[in-house]
């Protein structure tokens, strides 16, 4: 390789997600979700934490209005999210099992009502990609907490 840029690019090219033929996947390898169409409590705004991956990624603020005020299961998660792919819930602590993430898990506890648990959505986006969202419900029926993308090779 005779520049930095084509280096780029070849690692770019060769980091591309091929299990996945959906055509709203984009460049990036990841579909488009929804995340926020309500407002976000403020101990979300304040999360300055990366999810550690192939690929470490900061976590975002998660608000989107549900009005019920019950567990969600995957399948409306994944009406929430607009997602056609696979959608699986995944057990706080199986999720975070060497505990570094607890002030993110802490922090969506506080934007909840303490009523509901906290949960954890594994979204899928082809074979080596996906978001982990980890949510929990306020007292307004909106689903909050926050998300971050990874890529498990």
């Amino acid at each position: 390789m005779s520049s930095d840029q084509e280096y780029a690019n070849f690692l770019e090219k060769a980091n591309q997600d091929t299990g996945s033929s959906s055509n709203e996947v984009k460049s990036s390898g990841f579909a488009q979700t929804k995340a926020v169409d309500s407002a976000v409590p403020a101990p979300l705004k304040n999360v300055d934490a990366f999810y550690q991956s192939d690929t470490d990624e900061p976590f975002e603020p998660v608000a989107l209005k549900y009005g019920k005020q019950d567990s969600i299961s995957q399948d409306k998660f994944s009406d929430l999210i607009n997602h056609s792919g696979e959608v699986e819930e995944v057990s706080v602590k199986d999720w975070n099992t060497k505990n570094h993430y607890a002030e993110v898990v802490e922090a969506v506890k506080k934007a909840g009502s303490g009523k509901a648990d906290v949960q954890v959505f594994r979204v899928a986006h082809g074979s080596t990609r996906c978001e982990y969202y980890i949510v929990t419900l306020n007292d307004e029926g909106v689903v909050v907490g926050v998300k971050a993308k990874a890529v498990e090779s």
